[in-house]
């Protein structure tokens, strides 16, 4: 590219919005292209799940640390999405999600190619830094797409099947790509898919409209007091609580590294109340519905991410189930999941996005106490498909998660808004699969030193992680009623 096509493109970046209409004629041409993006960061937080023991064997990793190829993947997404995505409202949408889109597929080839553990580790890192770019200018373009109403609703139901799917798809391409073509086919696929979006990007998505976050006299303001303090807050929560199960909850290094994350966190709100260009303006808690939305969000994160976590170790431990067999089991969940879609965003429209995201969030606390029944010698059909169909209205929640937590929100906070969302079910999944792991663990542990069989021990602990998982899920009911309005405020 001649440093003139720069030029000009910096320009059409920063231009003042025009008439959308040659935009609106291929937007769910771009859409498709976001998604996809979309769901292949999705689909990264568990495709490597299932194939750690065979990277194990090959790569020669150390048992303690083979969990650090999901962990390094979770810190650095989880840590990094908030500042993603106001670096997307001030620098170009599309700019943004090119650049992280770019680093995230460079990533995964490295992986394809690692012949260490720890070079994987360090790729997967990056990886995640990537997906925390991609992701929130992904939904910020979206929703500047869509306007607000039935057609963006109808744009977010389908991100949200895409979103809700590509979790549980992963588990199934991470089975069947180790089984019958080696575990660096699983980044072999991110390179692919990746690369030919990539290409597309500069001709199917539009250049931000105005991006948002100038300081006086028109020039953009970074508040580097704030990106630091926040994002280093939220590395060290999802570091601490991932290693928390591990090292235990009370050990000295779990508790300063909590404490630490809190001390950053309260000096980002200071931060935040005294500069003139915050990175999380407080303007936004103004709109109760984003407000509760991310309240929902961060709760439907510990449930759901963990019930996959425990339902999967309780398929491959206890049943017996190989990697692909796993993944084809959690295949209900998500084709369920894209069936329940269109009436999800439907009926958002018609009636409200409170009632609709409580609804779910009933029914799939429902099938995940519904798991708890599975035995030790369970059946899929006569134990889990009931528990997994139910629970596939999971994107009953997903959706009007999405849309609650952009409604009001103008154009210049697109970006911090969506990364605000993601921020809360990531961080809100990395507790809830350590708080599940360490519930199981402890009553395994227990069970097995008074004397039960192991088969037994572990079928209990899912048992009660599973319990936990549920309630999560079904306090969010509460929480929705109480602060996810019917009708919601303009932003001002």
């Amino acid at each position: 590219m001649t440093s003139l096509d720069r030029s000009i493109d910096d320009i059409r970046d920063r231009a003042p919005a025009q008439p959308a209409a040659p935009v609106a004629v291929h937007r769910w041409r771009a859409f498709a292209l976001l998604a996809v993006a979309c769901f292949m960061t999705a689909v990264d937080m568990l495709i490597v799940n299932v194939a750690l023991p065979t990277i194990g064997t090959e790569l020669h990793f150390a048992r303690a640390d083979l969990q650090w190829v999901v962990t390094a993947y979770a810190i650095t997404f989880g840590g990094f999405l908030l500042l993603g995505g106001r670096t997307a409202d001030l620098l170009g949408r599309r700019r943004m999600f090119a650049a992280g889109l770019g680093l995230f597929t460079a990533a995964s080839l490295a992986c394809a190619l690692a012949t260490s553990g720890t070079f994987l580790i360090v790729m997967r890192g990056l990886q995640g830094l990537g997906a925390a770019a991609v992701l929130p200018a992904a939904l910020s373009i979206v929703m500047n797409l869509f306007p607000e109403g039935a057609e963006r609703n109808k744009a977010l139901g389908i991100w949200g099947a895409v979103g809700a799917s590509g979790a549980t798809f992963g588990v199934l391409a991470g089975g069947v790509l180790t089984r019958y073509a080696g575990w660096p086919y699983i980044f072999y696929l991110n390179v692919a898919i990746g690369g030919a979006a990539l290409l597309l990007t500069r001709q199917v998505v539009p250049p931000s409209s105005a991006p948002g976050g100038s300081g006086p006299a028109g020039r953009r303001s970074y508040d580097v007091p704030g990106a630091v303090s926040v994002t280093a807050s939220l590395v060290l929560a999802v570091y601490a609580i991932s290693q928390a199960p591990i090292v235990g909850w009370t050990a000295t290094r779990t508790v300063a590294l909590l404490a630490s994350a809190v001390a950053l966190l309260i000096a980002f709100v200071i931060i935040e109340a005294r500069t003139r260009s915050p990175l999380l303006p407080p303007r936004l808690f103004r709109l109760k519905t984003l407000a509760g939305s991310n309240a929902v969000g961060f709760l439907l994160g510990a449930s759901f991410y963990g019930y996959i976590f425990i339902g999967t170790l309780y398929m491959q431990q206890v049943l017996r189930y190989s990697a692909m067999t796993t993944g084809l089991a959690w295949l209900t969940v998500g084709l369920t999941g894209v069936l329940f879609a269109g009436p999800a965003q439907a009926l958002v429209t018609r009636l409200s996005v409170k009632l609709v995201m409580a609804s779910g969030l009933v029914l799939t606390g429902a099938g995940i106490l519904w798991a708890t029944q599975a035995p030790v010698h369970g059946g899929f059909w006569s134990n889990l498909a009931g528990p997994f169909f139910l629970t596939g209205s999971v994107t009953w929640v997903f959706i009007p998660v999405s849309i609650g937590a952009l409604v009001g929100v103008t154009e210049r906070d697109a970006g911090v808004a969506s990364g605000l969302i993601d921020s809360s079910q990531q961080l809100g999944g990395a507790i809830g699969i350590a708080v599940a792991s360490t519930v199981a663990a402890a009553r395994t542990t227990a069970l097995i030193g008074h004397g039960h069989a192991t088969a037994v021990a572990l079928t209990d602990g899912f048992h009660r992680a599973l319990w936990v998982c549920g309630l999560v899920g079904l306090s969010a009911v509460f929480v929705a009623l109480i602060l996810v309005r019917r009708v919601t405020e303009p932003n001002s």
